[in-house]
């Protein structure tokens, strides 16, 4: 179980945000493009300069080091980044004998509609969707206790949204893991029982 508070978070066009989340809430962030929605994950995740504190379960990012941080508030980018060659290079790896995480990451792919092949396929015949979808297992393997979605189904299929809704409320459920989801469709957020902020004028706001 874990909650997620922040205090005064202040980045680039960003006003001071002052969020409380308690363990297993989701909550929406929409808003215009280009009004801070991304730039306020990146903040929380601590992968831009920025002002003020969040808490993971009333612990300071300043008590721990940043893997520590990045390893219980996990993000998931609009975009994801790839340094290997192989899909399976992202991955924990294989061993002689089937381990917990191996079977854990099957378990994950095929969650998100992949068999084992996956692993061995370059992530250049890869499409967005795929991506998305392989950053998300890549994501949730390491355990994080706190989720930061940035258009996490944005490029997705309705089978492979439905995949994914799935897979992160299983997640929020199992883990009572606060989740941070920007995103703008009324009809996932209701599907997904969460809750609507909006920033206007780089100003976080509860929906009217």
């Amino acid at each position: 179980m874990a909650s997620l508070r922040l205090e005064g978070i202040r980045a680039g066009i960003l006003e001071p945000v002052h969020l409380a989340l308690a363990a297993g809430e989701l909550v929406f962030v929409s808003g215009p493009s280009g009004s801070g929605k991304s730039l306020l994950l990146r903040a929380v995740a601590d992968l831009d300069p920025h002002q003020g504190e969040a808490r993971i379960d009333d612990t300071p990012r300043s008590a721990m080091s940043a893997p520590e941080w990045r390893r219980r508030v996990g993000l998931l980018p609009a975009e994801s980044h790839w340094w290997e060659d192989a899909v399976g290079g992202h991955f924990p790896k294989p061993s002689p004998r089937a381990t917990e995480n191996e079977s854990e990451t099957t378990r994950l792919l095929a969650r998100l509609g992949f068999g084992p092949e996956v692993l061995g396929w370059s992530v250049l015949r890869l499409s967005t969707g795929e991506r998305q979808r392989l950053a998300l297992a890549r994501l949730l393997i390491k355990g994080p206790e706190a989720l930061l979605l940035d258009e996490a189904t944005a490029n997705l299929d309705p089978v492979n949204r439905e995949r994914v809704e799935n897979l992160v409320q299983d997640y929020r459920r199992d883990r009572a893991a606060a989740v941070l989801w920007v995103g703008h469709d009324p009809e996932q957020r209701r599907r997904l029982d969460g809750w609507r902020l909006i920033i206007r004028d780089g100003r976080l706001q509860r929906e009217p």
